[in-house]
């Protein structure tokens, strides 16, 4: 598994850089890898965006589509630990989870909203395959 977890954001980031969205992209990486069905890149597609709507970071969402996927039902006090660690990591290193306030004032179509979300989704591959 740790040769699969080493190319985790190299992989997430090239999806993002293909046009997959910041959701997709993350989960898009864990199905290529064999940790989740391909089937859940199509549930990430309305989570891109803060869910349309600038709230919830897409990638965030994805990722806790990974760990739901992988820790879920049966395993419920195990998936919501791997949670909330998750969002305590990216906290640290963000503040926030917000799509809105992660991108802030930076017009949709900007290379710089593009460059701040590459970031973003790579920073959640790094911390998923720390938490899998």
């Amino acid at each position: 598994m740790q040769i699969l977890k080493d190319s985790f954001a190299e992989k997430a980031v090239e999806n993002y850089k293909q046009g997959f969205s910041c959701s997709e992209s993350i989960v898009k990486m864990a199905a290529d890898l064999g940790l989740v069905h391909k089937d859940l890149i199509n549930t990430a597609t309305a989570f891109s965006g803060g869910m349309s709507s600038g709230c919830l970071c897409g990638a965030i969402a994805g990722a806790q589509m990974v760990i739901g996927s992988l820790h879920g039902r049966d395993k419920t006090g195990l998936a919501r630990e791997k949670s909330k660690q998750f969002v305590e990591e990216f906290c640290a290193h963000h503040k926030v989870t917000c799509c809105r306030a992660l991108i802030k004032n930076l017009e949709f179509s900007s290379p710089e909203r593009k460059e701040r979300c590459t970031g973003l989704v790579e920073d959640c591959a790094d911390i998923l395959k720390k938490l899998i």
